[in-house]
């Protein structure tokens, strides 16, 4: 992780996220060709108004190489059936590292940057949502402490769940 930086994203980074985005989300086109399209235009409208969350970007010697979101909570959210509810926790979305830079723990910091936020807003737990079809990113997910927590789960489709994972805050300092 050499000269790695996070910081809070600027405006002027929003072609660079969405850019190392959909780089970093398109490996899972061929995995879930059956909901890719739909995948990648929710990745779209969701980059396009990341209001209200938090979005900082990894930066390594001055070249945007990754970048998350942190929504807060109480954060309204659509269901399937357009019923909004309100989301009682933190949550991580569109965690991305550049593919050419993986594997320097990137990814790892960017999540370590959203519990110490988390954290120190007063949040019991943080939350996230992945699939079977991210492996990696579960493993990572997993050696952070984060836990599968299916009442969070959203069913996509028969073949296709998004599953739950929460990390308690109360019990675990945030690392640096």
């Amino acid at each position: 992780m050499k000269n790695l930086q996070i910081r809070d994203a600027h405006p002027n980074d929003r072609d660079a996220i969405r850019e190392i985005t959909l780089l970093a989300y398109q490996e899972y086109a061929a995995v879930m060709p059956l909901h890719w399209e739909g995948y990648r235009e929710s990745i779209l409208a969701t980059l396009a108004d990341v209001t209200p969350a938090e979005q900082f970007v990894a930066e390594q010697v001055g070249v945007i190489v990754g970048s998350v979101l942190l929504y807060p909570a109480g954060t309204k959210v659509s269901a399937s059936e357009d019923v909004p509810t309100i989301r009682e926790w933190p949550e991580v979305r569109l965690l991305a590292v550049a593919p050419t830079a993986r594997r320097q723990g990137i990814g790892a910091a960017l999540m370590r940057e959203c519990i110490r936020r988390a954290h120190r807003a007063g949040a019991s737990f943080l939350t996230l949502h992945t699939t079977d079809k991210m492996p990696v990113a579960m493993r990572m997910y997993e050696r952070l402490g984060f836990l599968r927590a299916p009442a969070l789960d959203v069913p996509v489709a028969e073949d296709l769940i998004v599953k739950g994972y929460r990390l308690n805050l109360e019990y675990r300092a945030p690392r640096r």
